[in-house]
């Protein structure tokens, strides 16, 4: 890689943007209430045309940015790191509906956008997130529909109309319509409306309410009874049990017992005594008793799709991937909950990562986009040491498909590592924008204060310390940028220079500030004093986006693997 240096225009820029910072965030910042979302400082970084640039520039641009604002107005420069921070998976790994709906209101500052990773239990230690995403059934065939129970007959769901006897034969539930009789014959219930002959014809009996019309396709009238479908369609069942057809496919049960579509299914798939055909997932076994495997498990059709367990939860295919019905894209419910959350629980979206596959580690996690006003999730602030929107999220079975799904199921670990390598970088430029603020501010003081016959920089001690402040946030500097050129150039050791850039850089702007309050003496604590907010401030980034014991541990492993060796 070459040398890296700025630009005169770069220069320009951040100069620019310190003054902007200063003269028109900061004052909006100060109008903010503490520990929420500031949503006019967001609305102004979109005016000012900074949000866009999140998108449409690279990683050295971004670290520019955050080391301007945060030299200026530490608010400003969290908040668009926030709006970057949780859009960027959208940008980077989103659909084109997606991108479309979110990255235009990320960039005006109308919509505020958030990254949801950290757990409880799984901080620096982000694969062992046990955020659930547990598949479910396609909406036409919900919890409710019929099922099948351990000895293997099957029970309308409640409000249905039919039941499986033991043997496999069909009987009528109280107050039902119909029932079989042994062999797989059947008769209807009180009322006397039809019986099935030997080999599934069909006859009407004295008074019935049930008639076929040619073609044998039929349909519920306004009382119950039976009169013609539209063509093409099979019947289900209606609300309160009277059945009715959807043109070109056979029904199932809906939430309140009422018929829904499954398209593709014609009355030919269907033979005479009610059993679906070969090529159908729910084709009976001879005697008209649904096929099961022990204890009355559903089994995979014969069209091998993979089929329901007794919970209504469709089965993984071979590769680990949940299965979808095939009339509907693949569903999940989010369930558990994401802590230290930044911008929540006010953002209006999340990337959210969640375990679609349990004991795979980092293999088994997928990225999702779940808006704020999903079912299900809710959240609260949290109070920290440095006033910032942060918070928990909690999950009770949130409803997400595959239509929510960043890049690829199961490789949610991926976009997460994706984001974290450009933003690292820029963590560090944070870190390097405060620390500068408070070297200057040393430098200002220490050149004023009377001290011991003269002014404090003519202690030699002193002024060590701030030579030394000097000469840390300088190489922090370097670094950084350095990384950041790395990952605008594609260079293939972006993760080891992104975390010792991350690395050298807070751990610098730590040592800067508490070295900065150590020269200023009391009046560096008293509330309000820049440095006050500087010493708050500078310790987080030393812990979120990898703590500095994970940058070490990403760097030794980086050096050995380039190496040729293991640790």
């Amino acid at each position: 890689m070459s040398a890296f240096s700025l630009e005169p225009q770069q220069i320009a820029w951040c100069a620019e943007l310190r003054t902007l910072a200063a003269e028109r965030l900061r004052p909006l910042a100060e109008k903010g209430e503490p520990g929420r979302v500031n949503r006019a400082l967001v609305a102004e970084l979109g005016r000012l045309g900074l949000l866009e640039r999140l998108f449409t520039s690279g990683a050295v641009d971004l670290c520019l940015m955050r080391e301007s604002l945060a030299y200026s107005c530490t608010e400003a420069e969290t908040a668009l790191a926030l709006q970057g921070l949780g859009a960027h998976p959208v940008h980077a790994y989103g659909t084109p509906a997606q991108r479309a709906h979110w990255l235009p209101r990320v960039s005006e500052g109308t919509a505020v956008a958030a990254f949801a990773l950290s757990e409880p239990g799984a901080g620096s230690d982000a694969a062992a997130l046990t955020l659930r995403a547990d598949p479910q059934p396609h909406p036409t065939h919900p919890a409710d529909s019929p099922t099948t129970d351990p000895g293997g007959s099957r029970a309308a769901a409640p409000g249905g109309s039919r039941a499986t006897v033991p043997g496999g034969s069909r009987g009528a539930v109280p107050g039902g319509s119909r029932g079989a009789v042994p062999g797989g014959s059947r008769t209807t219930g009180p009322g006397g409306s039809r019986t099935t002959g030997p080999g599934g014809s069909r006859a009407t009996v004295p008074g019935g309410s049930r008639g076929a019309v040619p073609g044998g396709s039929r349909g519920a009238g306004p009382d119950g009874s039976v009169a013609a479908a539209e063509s093409g369609g099979f019947i289900g069942v209606g609300p309160g049990g009277s059945r009715a057809a959807g043109p070109g496919g056979f029904t199932g049960v809906g939430p309140d017992s009422s018929a829904t579509t499954v398209p593709g299914a014609t009355p030919a798939d269907f033979d005479g005594s009610g059993a679906a055909a070969p090529g159908d997932s729910r084709a009976a076994a001879p005697g008209g008793s649904t096929p099961g495997g022990p204890n009355g498990t559903p089994l995979t059709d014969p069209t091998g799709t993979p089929s329901a367990d007794p919970t209504g939860t469709p089965s993984a295919d071979p590769t680990g991937t949940p299965s979808a019905d095939p009339d509907g894209p693949a569903r999940w419910r989010l369930t558990g909950e994401k802590c230290w959350i930044s911008n929540a629980p006010e953002a209006d979206c999340y990337t959210v990562f969640a375990r679609t596959t349990p004991g795979t580690g980092a293999r088994g996690v997928t990225a999702f986009l779940v808006p704020a006003d999903r079912p299900g999730l809710t959240g609260a602030a949290l109070e920290m040491l440095s006033p910032h929107p942060i918070g928990t999220l909690v999950f009770d079975a949130v409803p997400v498909t595959v239509d929510d799904v960043l890049g690829e199921v199961d490789r949610g670990f991926r976009v997460a590592m994706g984001t974290l390598n450009l933003f690292r970088p820029s963590v560090g430029a944070f870190a390097v924008g405060m620390a500068q603020a408070a070297l200057d501010a040393t430098l200002a003081h220490t050149a004023e204060r009377d001290a011991f016959g003269g002014k404090l920089r003519d202690l030699q001690t002193v002024a060590h310390q701030a030579a030394e402040m000097a000469l840390r946030t300088e190489a922090a500097r370097l670094m950084v940028y350095a990384a950041a050129t790395a990952y605008d150039e594609g260079a293939p050791d972006v993760p080891k220079r992104a975390a010792m850039a991350k690395l050298l850089a807070t751990e610098t702007a730590q040592y800067v500030v508490d070295t900065a309050v150590q020269l200023h003496g009391a009046r560096a604590l008293h509330r309000g004093h820049l440095l006050e907010h500087l010493y708050r401030e500078v310790r987080a980034p030393r812990v979120y986006e990898g703590a500095s014991e994970i940058q070490r541990s990403i760097i030794a492993k980086e050096l050995y693997a380039s190496a040729g060796e293991a640790p």
